[in-house]
């Protein structure tokens, strides 16, 4: 095929000596989880750390079989990886907030790669309604985090307005509570 062809078919002609790109692969479609893979996924969630044992027993499989299915999740995408839950007041983080903001249309990823920089920023989301995003942040103090809202997050041109909501108190679902293991519902 000629190279304009090529070209015109979306593909760009390989270098000279190197061998054709391979065509680009349609998207995986997600694969619909069953009840074992929704609690293996919750038991992670709880305790990153959880051994490939103790999941296993948890939900009734061979631990070659819960090995698998993690293996799967992870390849899948499911599972993004592990991390620690923190406590955000005894790591001296003890003023948090959700922070509403309407942006400039067309504006989100722009907005969005200024608010990864913010320090103390934990999930940003784009959202419907009344407002455009939602920031949650973890500050050391309210003196802080005036100072992120006011000078940081308003001197971001595309940001037109915000909304800010004090955290007093929260309380996290996935904490495994008082007897220290995860609390799982049968299904």
């Amino acid at each position: 095929m000629p190279d304009e062809q090529m070209a015109a078919a979306g593909s760009a002609p390989a270098a000279p000596g190197c061998p054709p790109a391979a065509p680009p692969t349609a998207p995986v479609p997600p694969r619909a989880l069953d009840p074992i893979d929704r609690s293996i996924v919750r038991l992670l969630q709880a305790d990153g750390r959880a051994s490939i044992r103790s999941v296993a027993e948890q939900v009734h499989v061979s631990r070659a079989n819960a090995y698998a299915r993690i293996n799967r999740l992870i390849d899948d995408g499911v599972i993004r990886g592990f991390t620690a839950r923190v406590d955000h007041e005894r790591a001296g983080q003890g003023a948090s907030a959700y922070i509403t903001l309407k942006i400039v249309q067309n504006s989100w990823r722009t907005v969005r790669e200024q608010l990864r920089e913010l320090p103390g920023a934990a999930h940003i989301a784009l959202v419907s309604g009344d407002f455009d995003v939602l920031l949650l942040v973890h500050t050391p103090d309210n003196r802080t985090l005036r100072e992120l809202v006011l000078t940081r997050l308003q001197s971001i041109p595309e940001v037109l307005s915000t909304r800010t909501l004090l955290v007093f108190e929260e309380t996290d679902l996935l904490d495994p509570g008082p007897a220290g293991g995860p609390a799982l519902r049968e299904e």
